[in-house]
Parts: C-alpha cells; sequence; structure tokens
C-alpha cells in the first residue's frame, strides 16, 4: 500500500528514542521529512543521524512545557522544507506514584507536560497545515482502563482523550484529523523503568505479558508503523478516536 508519505513533512515531539522515535523511522522509511524534538541534547543529534541526517531529519532540543516551543516547531519545519503535514504529540510518561501519594507539586508538573503542554501542541500545530493535515496524540491504555501506579497518568490522559475529541470535532471542518494512540506494554526504556521501579524487574514482566493475549510485549516498531498510517493521507477518514495499540490487553470496546 502506498501511504502517500512521499514529500510530506512532519513534526514529533518526544521522539529521540521509544515510541515516537519509531514513528519517524517508519514515515522516513515511506518518504517523508521529519522534524524531531526532545529535551534530551546529546539523544535528539544521535536520533536525526539514525534517521538519514539533515537532508531528511532536523533534530531540535526543545521543551512542551515553553509555551513557545510549539511554534518554533513550526517555523523550523517550514525554514526546511517549506510545509507541514502532520505532528505527532508525545511526551515522558509521568512520576511513578498513585493518586492519592504524589505531591500537589507532582500534579502540577505533570499537568503542564503531560496536559497542557499538549493541547498547546495540537492547537498550535493544526493552526499550520492545509486541509489533509493528521496530528496524532501518544496517551496510554490509561485513558481506559487505570494502570496501577500510575496515578497521574490515570487521572491525566482520559482528560486528554476527551480534548483530543473535541479538538478532533473542531478541526475537522478544515480537513485537520486529530486522533488519539493508546500504547500498552511496549518494550520501551519507559516500560523497563516501571518494571525495575517494581522491585522485581523480572517478575513484573511476566505478569504483564500473562495480562496480554497476544502473550508478549509490544515492539516500538509495530506501534511506529501505525502511527505512521494513522497520520497518513491512507488513513484520510479516521479522526476522533482512539485507537489501543495492546496486544489485546484492554477489556473496553
Amino acid at each position: 500500500m502506498d501511504l502517500g508519505l512521499d514529500g510530506k513533512v512532519f513534526i514529533l515531539t518526544g521522539a529521540s528514542r521509544g515510541l515516537g522515535f519509531a514513528t519517524a523511522e517508519a514515515l522516513v522509511a515511506d518518504g517523508a521529512k521529519v522534524v524531531i524534538s526532545s529535551r534530551s541534547v546529546e539523544g535528539i543529534g544521535q536520533a536525526a543521524e539514525r534517521l538519514g541526517g539533515v537532508d531528511i531529519a532536523e533534530g531540535v532540543v526543545a521543551d512542551l512545557t515553553e509555551p513557545g516551543t510549539p511554534q518554533a516547531l513550526v517555523e523550523l519545519a517550514r525554514a526546511r522544507w517549506g510545509r507541514l503535514d502532520g505532528a505527532l504529540v508525545s511526551v515522558g510518561g509521568p512520576s511513578h506514584g498513585t493518586a492519592a501519594a504524589v505531591t500537589d507539586d507532582q500534579w502540577r508538573a505533570a499537568f503542564e507536560t503531560v496536559f497542557l503542554g499538549s493541547v498547546r501542541a495540537v492547537r498550535t500545530f493544526a493552526a499550520a497545515m492545509p486541509a489533509g493535515g493528521a496530528i496524532g496524540l501518544v496517551l496510554s491504555t490509561s485513558a481506559k482502563s487505570p494502570v496501577a501506579g500510575l496515578g497521574l497518568s490515570n487521572g491525566l490522559r482520559p482528560g486528554l482523550a476527551m480534548a483530543a475529541k473535541e479538538m478532533a470535532d473542531e478541526f475537522g471542518p478544515r480537513g485537520i484529523r486529530v486522533v488519539s494512540l493508546l500504547p500498552g506494554r511496549i518494550l520501551t526504556d519507559r516500560n523497563r523503568e516501571l518494571f525495575a521501579a517494581t522491585g522485581d524487574a523480572a517478575a513484573a514482566e511476566a505478569t504483564a505479558i500473562a495480562s496480554i493475549p497476544l502473550a508478549r510485549l509490544g515492539d516500538p516498531a509495530e506501534f511506529g508503523r501505525v502511527a505512521a498510517f494513522v497520520l497518513s493521507p491512507a488513513a484520510g477518514y479516521l479522526s476522533g478516536i482512539a485507537i489501543p495499540v495492546d496486544g489485546g490487553a484492554l477489556r473496553a470496546l
């Protein structure tokens, strides 16, 4: 299938590694150009090189909690390739802890990063796109069902999924699509950290696998291919939905 990505330009935040980077790889493999951002100075440069260097990928250190970051990314994409066709908004997962145990400061910091930073990015990117543009938000299966020990995510992701649904309604008449992606247990550094935080990483991983009908953890590339399809013109009639990429683990429809 031709996804129609050749020559398209995408912004991907939080993309020096993990699911953002895997999506950038899938987009580039189909002919797209990408602006990738991360808070990691060293990591973002290495990621851009792995994607093909300056002719294919532009890496920039950026933080979505800074109000000017989304517009700066838009301007960079336009300066490099003269257009913006889509975006993947991904931010680092909030810290571990139950909803009752985390502090007010942790709630505020997570809101600024996970919620407000994402909403600001979506509205800024949407304003810069022509009809046919698409925005994906990397959320979590916690948008539909709580994940033990991730109170901040359980509290913020469902609200962000609903905000994404509303923005899909608002931007739809302009031909801009907004879709939420809900990764489950995929073998990223984030999930390795969560397994380790239990005190017995091997046991935690085994428990996670036992809850997945496909009986294995996902590979980041599997998420990346789904995200690239969702962002592509081939998925031009998908909008306002939340797509689990979780091996069947969610028990809700």
